[in-house]
């Protein structure tokens, strides 16, 4: 009996702190509505071990449900609702190229998690990306392959460019091993063999 009775004030109290952490972030995030901080995604997730999980090309594409790049266009943060019961950040992007899920010329817009938002995953409007994006979830929320490792910069002329961490993990691939900056047609046509489909 007495395990139940200290059990119900130990719930109270982690509900009520998780009330105050909730609304601490929220409140933080207020402060910044337009979340354009100047902090740079994080390469790749942290693995168990604690260094950068790392895939292969033909692992990236194949759990991507969306591979497409384009220019950040808009950012807005979106309010938990009754149809939404957690807050999201919806991002819109003008497609430039599509691999898989989207198409050129198009406005795009995903929804992320405000906690990827958070924890690093982050955009400016003007960023030119390339994405590997997994299919999105029940609650329509979507996030990149790996953590930031399916994030790729493009430079103004449109050229992919690799980070250290993805020129390792793509060391072997025919294509792109060893260049730090691939066309994307060559890009495109290295992920499309990656997964059969050329």
């Amino acid at each position: 009996m007495r395990g139940r009775s200290c059990f119900c004030p130990l719930v109270l109290v982690l509900g009520a702190l998780t009330s105050v952490l909730v609304s601490a972030q929220a409140q933080r995030l207020e402060r910044n509505p337009d979340f354009a901080l100047p902090i740079s995604p994080p390469i790749g997730h942290i693995a168990p071990g604690g260094s950068p999980a790392r895939y292969a090309l033909p692992q990236l594409a194949k759990a991507a449900g969306t591979i497409f790049s384009g220019t950040v266009t808009a950012i807005a943060r979106r309010h938990a609702s009754r149809g939404q019961p957690i807050e999201t950040v919806a991002i819109t992007f003008h497609v430039e190229n599509a691999i898989r899920g989207a198409t050129p010329g198009e406005d795009f817009t995903i929804s992320q998690w405000i906690g990827l938002w958070s924890a690093g995953q982050r955009y400016r409007a003007g960023d030119r990306v390339l994405l590997f994006l997994y299919p999105p979830s029940k609650l329509g929320l979507s996030s990149l392959v790996g953590g930031a490792f399916g994030r790729f910069s493009l430079d103004p002329g449109g050229g992919v460019l690799l980070s250290a961490e993805q020129l390792s993990a793509f060391r072997k691939d025919p294509v792109l091993g060893g260049k730090s900056r691939v066309r994307f047609g060559d890009f495109a046509s290295a992920v499309r063999r990656a997964i059969g489909e050329e």
